[in-house]
C-alpha cells in the first residue's frame, strides 16, 4: 500500500454522475471515471484521501444545463450531512436559464452554502448582452450573502482569463471571486502569475485562485512571484477538481513548490478556512 498523503483542505471538488456524451464529434463517452453519484460515495472519497474540509460543486460538462442544476440538491445534501463539507450552487450566465437560476438562488440562505459556481463552457460570454442580467444577478447576490463566485478559466474563447478578468474588474471590489485552474493552461498561467493576479490584489480586488490543472512549472513560479511581490500568500488554495483531477498529483505538485512552512499551511489549510470556513 502506498503511504497516505498528508491531510489537506480541498477547495474544488464535484459531485454527481454525468450522462455519456459524444464530445468533440466522437462516440458517447464517460471520461470522469471517479465521479460520485451519491453523498455516501462522495464522503467515502474524503475519508480515503484524508480530506479535512472541502467545497463541493455540482459536476458539469455535458451541454444540457438541467443536468448540473439538478445536482445542486446533491451538493447541498453533502454540505448538510457532513461538517467537513461546504457547497457551491450551480448558476448560469445565460438568459435562457433565468428560471433555473431562480430555483438555485432560492437556496443561498441554506446551511452549508458558501459559493455560486458559474462557467461559460456551456455557452454565453462576458460581453454577450444576453448574459448581462444574469451575471449581474449572480455577482450581486453573492456579495449580498457573503458568498464566493467560483468561475472556470481555460485557454481561449469565453473562459480565457482575458475575458474572465473583466468580471474581476467589474465585481471584484464587492464580491469574492475564485478563478479556478490558476487562469487555465499555459496562456492563463502566463497572464495571471505574470502580473494580473498580483495587480488585482494590490488594487483591492477580492480575487483568489487554485492550482488545479496547473502545468508543472506554474506552482513554483507562483510561489516565487508571491515572495518577490510580497502579496498573494493568502489568495491561493489547494484544489483537485475531482473527478477531473486527482488528489495525489495535485497535492504533490503544489507541495513541491510550497515546501513545508507557513506558505504550505496557508495553501493547504488556512486560506480555505478564511474563504470557505464556517
Amino acid at each position: 500500500m502506498p503511504a497516505a498523503l498528508p491531510d489537506a483542505h480541498d477547495a474544488h471538488r464535484h459531485i454527481g454522475a454525468l450522462p455519456a456524451y459524444p464530445f468533440y464529434g466522437g462516440p458517447a463517452i464517460t471520461p470522469d471515471l471517479t465521479a460520485t453519484a451519491t453523498v455516501k460515495e462522495f464522503l467515502a472519497t474524503l475519508d480515503a484521501e484524508r480530506v479535512e474540509r472541502t467545497l463541493v460543486l455540482p459536476n458539469y460538462g455535458v451541454p444540457d444545463p438541467q443536468v448540473s442544476f439538478d445536482l445542486n440538491h446533491l451538493a447541498l445534501e453533502a454540505a448538510q450531512t457532513d461538517e467537513r463539507v461546504r457547497c457551491g450552487l450551480w448558476v448560469s450566465p445565460k438568459a435562457s436559464d433565468a428560471a433555473r437560476n431562480d430555483a438555485a438562488l432560492a437556496l443561498v440562505g441554506e446551511s452549508g452554502v458558501a459559493a455560486l459556481k458559474t462557467s461559460f463552457l456551456l455557452g454565453g460570454d462576458v460581453d454577450d448582452p444576453d448574459c448581462a442580467e444574469q451575471l449581474h444577478r449572480i455577482f450581486t447576490t453573492a456579495a449580498e450573502h457573503d458568498l464566493v463566485v467560483h468561475v472556470h478559466t481555460s485557454p481561449g474563447a469565453a473562459s480565457d482569463v482575458d475575458r474572465i478578468g473583466r468580471l474581476v474588474e467589474t465585481y471584484g471590489d464587492e464580491t469574492k471571486i475564485h478563478l479556478v485552474h490558476l487562469g487555465g493552461g499555459m496562456s492563463g498561467h502566463m497572464k495571471l502569475i505574470g502580473g494580473r493576479l498580483f495587480d488585482w490584489i494590490e488594487a483591492g480586488k477580492q480575487v483568489y485562485t487554485d492550482t488545479s490543472w496547473a502545468i508543472g512549472f506554474a506552482p513554483l513560479w507562483l510561489v516565487s512571484e508571491i515572495e518577490r511581490r510580497g502579496v498573494g500568500h493568502d489568495r491561493v488554495l489547494f484544489a483537485t477538481d475531482t473527478p477531473w483531477g486527482d488528489y495525489a498529483g495535485e497535492h504533490a505538485r503544489l507541495a513541491a513548490a510550497a515546501g513545508d512552512g507557513d506558505l504550505a499551511t496557508a495553501f493547504f489549510h488556512d486560506n480555505f478556512e478564511a474563504l470557505y470556513g464556517t
